[in-house]
């Protein structure tokens, strides 16, 4: 029966070629709304690994998380420096990591911090930030920049960058007179670590003309390293990263510094926090599986529009067939035969497209959007959806074959023309 199939297939090879495209297609999308979605909200809880708490000023717990992790967005206050070292200095701390936002370079966040950072901050499953190239933080005017940064904006090592002020795209006041230079650039993470630029602390201010004394100092001492100067770093700071000694203890110190008097500031469970936005975004992640999966139906209503329209063309065919012994029953398992293998060939063929655009476009992707979507074999949700696609075309391919079995019936060795 399959050869037989074959040998029909191969005489009808145009509308054959055409129909296993449109399922091929229609099936990679499919696997493709599901893996980004998969690779898209693993990257979303990644990253930021092993950070206990994030405090800043006042205000909502996804306007600090989206605004200090993701840059996006803009802090309305600052918490004061005084707050961050009373904060960093509870026993409960075990370590801690300033932010400032709220300038750019060519579009891309700044984010004033301390050699901190690049010790304390991890990503994905603890994974540590390393440098690809440079050193780090080892002098006032010395950037590191996230490798996608250093792409984008065409900087390598030794390179000036002018800090705006600003962020989002839009800058009003660039700070050319206390130009940066890249000393370092981090190698890939896959995350919003990648867009930024990172400046130390000291150099923000200068930046902003806050501490005039340390800005002489500089400007007569070029090659000082961070460690000469004394006092704050700043007055104010966006955000805090906190480490705890005892993880359990996160709870209790979120509610602690949420309900104390004093400056008001806000602190958030970053784990919690991420599923709680990634929930917002599920009715749109539903929205484009049900939008993948009609898409599906098209290529198969397509597969079934076809094979119908072709029965009254083969009626001789199946004439033929009869007349040579075959029964109606031969018929029916030929045209059901045909349709299963369509679906199959451009199941198979889908998900090859799939696996041969995750070659050819990986590098693009994660350029322009910052995402790694990595190779790996088909998930269980993915072969759930191959499973259904397949079912899905063996169901539609009984009504053709039902019309070729009663026309067969019916005709007999008279071929209605």
């Amino acid at each position: 029966m399959i050869q037989l199939a074959l040998a029909s297939l191969r005489s009808r090879r145009t509308t054959a070629i055409l129909t296993i495209a449109v399922i091929a297609i229609s099936v990679a999308l499919l696997l493709a709304v599901e893996r980004v979605r998969d690779q898209v909200q693993s990257h979303f809880a990644n990253t930021v690994s092993g950070t206990d708490l994030i405090v800043g000023a006042r205000t909502g717990d996804v306007q600090l998380l989206m605004a200090s992790v993701f840059h996006i967005g803009a802090m309305t206050n600052n918490m004061s420096w005084k707050s961050y070292q009373d904060l960093s200095q509870r026993r409960e701390v075990k370590w801690s990591i300033p932010v400032s936002l709220g300038d750019s370079v060519g579009g891309m966040p700044v984010v004033a911090t301390t050699q901190a950072f690049f010790q304390h901050f991890h990503y994905g499953e603890h994974q540590s930030l390393n440098l690809r190239q440079g050193q780090v933080f080892t002098h006032v005017t010395g950037a590191v920049l996230g490798s996608n940064a250093a792409a984008k904006l065409d900087k390598k090592l030794g390179d000036a960058l002018i800090v705006a002020h600003g962020s989002g795209g839009i800058s009003f006041t660039e700070h050319g007179d206390h130009p940066f230079t890249v000393a370092g650039i981090l190698a890939p993470t896959g995350t919003p670590v990648d867009e930024a630029i990172y400046i130390p602390l000291r150099g923000l201010e200068q930046i902003h003309g806050a501490h005039h004394e340390a800005e002489a100092e500089h400007q007569q001492h070029q090659d000082k390293l961070l460690s000469a100067f004394s006092g704050p770093p700043t007055e104010s700071i966006s955000a805090a990263f906190i480490g705890l000694k005892v993880k359990p203890l996160a709870l209790r110190l979120q509610r602690e510094i949420n309900t104390q008097r004093g400056e008001p500031l806000t602190a958030l469970l970053p784990g919690l926090t991420l599923q709680q936005l990634w929930k917002t975004l599920r009715l749109f992640e539903q929205a484009l599986t049900i939008v993948s999966f009609m898409v599906v139906l098209t290529g198969l209503l397509g597969m079934l529009t076809s094979l119908l329209a072709s029965l009254r063309e083969r009626r001789r065919e199946m004439a033929i067939l009869r007349a040579l012994g075959a029964g109606p029953g031969t018929v029916f398992g030929l045209l059901l035969a045909e349709a299963f293998l369509l679906t199959l060939v451009g199941t198979a063929a889908g998900v090859a497209l799939i696996y041969l655009l995750q070659l050819s476009l990986n590098g693009v992707i994660q350029h322009y959007f910052g995402v790694i979507l990595s190779i790996h074999w088909p998930s269980n949700a993915e072969w759930w959806r191959i499973a259904i696609v397949v079912v899905a075309g063996f169901v539609l391919s009984l009504l053709p074959a039902w019309r070729a079995y009663r026309q067969s019936l019916a005709d007999g060795l008279t071929v209605k023309l």
